[in-house]
């Protein structure tokens, strides 16, 4: 019913500079909360921002200052703007509704990397 589509995602230069992008789309109607993810490998997977449907957001402390979470509503689509990149964000980056048990889609890899 709820489907997520990121993109944006690609190698990207120490202290450079990525927007992605998720487009929600289905039954979108009863989401309060739209978090982003990442998951690197061989560790689990952390929330790095949220965004509330009334429009407050949360950031996580590791990418506090450099990470940006917006969206619009218009157009099913939340955004994660991510500056100052550090080898340690080398991760696949994921959109989801909080706690809602829908299908994870096939996320955005991003390799920061020199």
């Amino acid at each position: 019913q709820v489907q997520f589509v990121e993109s944006g995602g690609g190698l990207v230069q120490p202290g450079g500079s990525l927007r992605l992008s998720c487009v929600v789309s289905g039954s979108t109607s009863s989401i309060h909360i739209m978090a982003w993810y990442r998951q690197a490998p061989g560790k689990p997977r952390e929330r790095v921002a949220s965004i509330r449907k009334t429009g407050g957001s949360t950031t996580a402390d590791s990418v506090k200052g450099r990470c940006t979470i917006s969206r619009d509503s218009d157009k099913n689509t939340v955004y994660l703007q991510m500056n100052s990149l550090k080898p340690e964000d080398t991760a696949m980056y994921s959109c989801h509704a909080l706690g809602r048990p829908w299908p994870w889609g096939q996320g955005t890899q991003v390799p920061v990397s020199s």
